[in-house]
């Protein structure tokens, strides 16, 4: 089925894009709210990259042949991709749609240009993750010792101008106390399971129940 068809369904579940600058400490925020939290799951991506030592096709990524790739790309499978250093990765509309339709929420962890690709295809909820300061942020770029200055430099230019995108999601956690911005995410994650639509979904037969 065409990624276009897909804003045309009705799931169970719920779909949670969440971006962020390289530094953050979003893929570490994501992991913690994972195991805090029932019926969500990662989104597994597919890539033409070769598998690294200890990963797993299917759990890792779903390594795939090039020409594979391109023809889902031509037939409209990924809800977004992206060519990164001669590599693909890209996230299969099927795959999300299997874990959607089974009611389990689903997030894609992806940067502002395949949350900008997804949201022109579907209405996901999407969250920005912040560092609490510029100086913060290069702290934590400079972590890795063996990194020229140069390099440091060029990662915070990029970092710099990714932020920029915040204003494009629905929502912003700044990752000042990871604690705290953990419990913000679930409380995104909760409240959007909350809301009106969601309930006339999952509590249809109440609601009507109570309206009649």
């Amino acid at each position: 089925m065409d990624a276009n068809h897909l804003s045309h369904k009705t799931f169970n579940g719920n779909l949670f894009v969440i971006s962020a600058p390289s530094g953050t400490g979003k893929t570490s925020l994501v992991k913690a709210l994972l195991k805090k939290m029932s019926n969500i799951t990662m989104s597994t991506s597919h890539t033409t990259r070769p598998a690294r030592e200890g990963e797993v096709d299917g759990k890792d990524y779903y390594f795939t042949k090039k020409d594979d790739f391109e023809s889902m790309i031509k037939n409209g499978d990924f809800l977004e991709h992206a060519n990164v250093f001669d590599n693909y990765y890209g996230t299969s509309q099927q795959s999300v749609n299997k874990h959607l339709e089974a009611g389990e929420d689903v997030i894609l962890e992806i940067d502002w240009q395949g949350a900008q690709a997804v949201r022109a295809l579907v209405n996901p909820i999407s969250i920005f993750i912040l560092p609490p300061s510029l100086d913060a942020l290069k702290e934590r770029l400079t972590g890795r010792a063996t990194d020229s200055e140069a390099v440091i430099a060029k990662r915070l230019a990029s970092s710099v101008a990714d932020i920029r995108h915040y204003k494009q999601f629905n929502y912003v956690v700044i990752n000042d106390n990871f604690d705290k911005a953990v419990e913000e995410l679930i409380a995104i994650v909760r409240a959007t399971r909350l809301n009106l639509d969601n309930l006339k979904r999952t509590h249809a037969d109440l609601l009507d129940a109570l309206e009649a």
